[in-house]
């Protein structure tokens, strides 16, 4: 039986811009989901923020893939399956962790038994006091920013452009224009679904948790995703970094990327701890 206190809170964003503002894991979460400009058909995207305990959060976004059967069913398949493994696994204290990872597998066997090909990527960020960690399958992306705009962490997109970038093959700005920027290596509704799993970051003051789909970071420059969201209010970071992604979308540019896709964005915030100075970020 699930705890009111710690009950999901989901986007789904079908066709009108959906939007959230919570305290939840000890700090401030906003998140944001809306189709893709002139999309005729539902958003694909799913967004999650889970309460895990009354210090730690999980932060979701689902990405149906495009041209498969059922994209937005697999991505609300996947959200729902992780979020009941994880009320399960809090009755019982499990590991985050552990939940996490079992409820990743949950999520990909229950995308699979839909039966009609679908499949979605998904990308977690669990925040435990003052730690962060990533779990992806996709090319929807997690970075941690500092308050002075160092990238603290940041997941690579499983895709060919994003091993290529990775491994120096080729410029991130290049990988936004690639013609192969679409193609996905790894996903939830597959028999070799594999759990790529970060390192625990430790969390300083005001550091900015960023979570989104493909929509905002095939559109907007890493290095202006930062500037964007590194200080001042969540609200003004998520209003600023959306209205820059649908610009981008609508108006076609031969130096600026404009790729029309739906989009979801989180960003998460934990205020400094007490008599600390706030402007501890990197």
């Amino acid at each position: 039986m699930s705890d009111p206190n710690y009950d999901m809170t989901m986007l789904n964003g079908r066709t009108e811009p959906d939007r959230m503002r919570l305290l939840v894991g000890g700090g401030e979460a906003v998140a944001y989901s809306v189709r893709a400009p002139n999309k005729t058909t539902e958003n694909e995207d799913t967004v999650a923020i889970i309460p895990y305990g009354p210090d730690a959060a999980v932060l979701v976004v689902a990405d149906g893939v495009g041209g498969l059967p059922g994209g937005k069913r697999a991505s609300e398949t996947a959200v729902r399956m992780l979020e009941a493994s994880l009320q399960e696994a809090m009755h019982e204290t499990m590991l985050l962790r552990t939940a996490i990872m079992n409820g990743i597998e949950s999520a990909n066997e229950a995308v699979r038994n839909i039966g009609n090909g679908s499949a979605t990527t998904m990308t977690v960020v669990t925040v435990e006091g003052r730690t962060a960690r990533t779990y992806q399958m996709g090319d929807s992306e997690a970075i941690v920013v500092g308050q002075r705009g160092r990238i603290r962490s940041q997941t690579m997109a499983h895709s060919p452009t994003g091993f290529a970038v990775e491994a120096g093959f080729l410029d991130y700005r290049d990988a936004l224009h690639h013609e192969d920027r679409h193609l996905l290596s790894n996903f939830l509704g597959t028999n070799d679904m594999r759990i790529e799993v970060g390192g625990l970051v430790e969390l300083q003051p005001m550091d900015t948790i960023l979570l989104a789909s493909d929509g905002l970071t095939d559109n907007i420059h890493a290095d202006e995703i930062v500037e964007f969201v590194r200080k001042g209010p969540l609200d003004k970071a998520m209003d600023d970094l959306t209205r820059c992604a649908v610009r981008r979308m609508t108006v076609e540019s031969k130096t600026l990327p404009s790729k029309p896709d739906d989009l979801s964005v989180i960003l998460f915030r934990k205020p400094p701890r007490h008599g600390a100075r706030a402007r501890g970020g990197e």
